[in-house]
């Protein structure tokens, strides 16, 4: 556990020192619990979520950075791989290919890249990922 506080509070020195470095990624730990973090992050531009703003919830294990943070949307998003009822997110840096390298601001950083390249070969939200399908193939006819 104290490995996991070290490597957090460094986390967050480095946030308060860059803040405004990425203007796509506001992260904020806590005040009171260093293992519970929001972050807002921006819709990528030219998709569907560009000029949104989406709050992600963090729970951070006392095992990090060996195991990878719990992160879901708290804003409701359509998305093949968010539950469209618990936000939870569907992406492998967050399940089997964690690596302690990936920070928060990373994975903040991963998060948007899904937004922008949705896969619907591993949805979480059926309907999306099945609209996202035939729209893909439609396209593949013209």
């Amino acid at each position: 556990m104290q490995t996991s506080r070290a490597r957090l509070f460094k986390e967050y020195k480095e946030v308060q020192r860059e803040k405004g470095a990425d203007p796509d990624i506001q992260l904020v730990c806590d005040d009171s619990n260093i293992f519970k973090w929001t972050a807002l992050i921006k819709g990528p531009s030219e998709t569907p979520f560009e000029g949104g703003v989406f709050q992600l919830a963090f729970a951070i294990p006392e095992q990090y950075p060996l195991q990878p943070p719990q992160v879901r949307f708290l804003t409701k998003i359509f998305h093949p791989n968010v539950h469209f009822k618990t936000g939870e997110i569907c992406l492998d840096i967050l399940k089997n290919a964690w690596s302690p390298a990936w920070t928060l601001q990373s994975v903040c950083r991963a998060i948007i890249a899904l937004m922008a390249h949705p896969e619907p070969d591993s949805p979480l939200n059926c309907d999306s990922a099945l609209l996202l399908r035939l729209l893909l193939s439609s396209w593949n006819h013209l």
